[in-house]
C-alpha cells in the first residue's frame, strides 16, 4: 500500500490518493482511513484531490466504503479529480457519483487531472 501524499504541481498543492493495483479489502480500508484523517483535520473547501485508482479491484465492499468517504469529505473538498477508470469501474465510478451527489472529475492520465486541478483552482481566483 502507498501512503498518501502532497503533491506540489505548479505552486498548487494536490493530495493524491494511489489506490492502484490494491487487491484486497484490508490495503484499501487502510489508505481510505490514513486519508480520511487528513482530509477531515483540513480547512472546508480547502483541498485539491487527485486519486489513482487504476487496476483497484472493486466488490460491494469497496464500493460502500468508498461511497461512505467520498460523501464525508464533501464539506473539506473544493475539487476533486480521479484518473485510471477502466472497464467495469466506470460502472461503480458512476454509481458512487450519484449515491454522493459529488461531481468528481474522471481523467485518463495522472497529468491530464493535475491540470484540471489546476485550472479549476485559478478560475475559483479569478471569479
Amino acid at each position: 500500500m502507498k501512503n498518501p501524499e502532497i503533491i506540489d504541481y505548479k505552486g498548487k498543492s494536490i493530495y493524491y490518493m494511489d489506490f492502484s493495483g490494491l487487491r484486497n479489502t484490508e490495503d484499501i480500508t487502510s489508505l481510505i482511513f490514513l486519508s480520511k484523517e487528513y482530509i477531515h483535520s483540513q480547512r472546508e473547501k480547502s483541498l485539491l484531490i487527485l486519486t489513482n485508482i487504476e487496476g483497484m479491484h472493486f466488490n460491494n465492499e469497496v464500493k460502500a466504503m468508498f461511497s461512505e468517504f467520498v460523501s464525508g469529505n464533501k464539506p473539506y473538498v473544493k475539487a476533486s479529480a480521479v484518473y485510471g477508470i477502466s472497464g467495469l469501474q466506470r460502472i461503480v465510478y458512476n454509481g458512487v457519483m450519484r449515491l454522493t451527489g459529488r461531481d468528481i472529475r474522471s481523467f485518463d492520465t495522472l497529468s491530464l487531472g493535475k491540470e484540471w486541478l489546476i485550472s479549476f483552482e485559478l478560475s475559483e481566483v479569478v471569479s
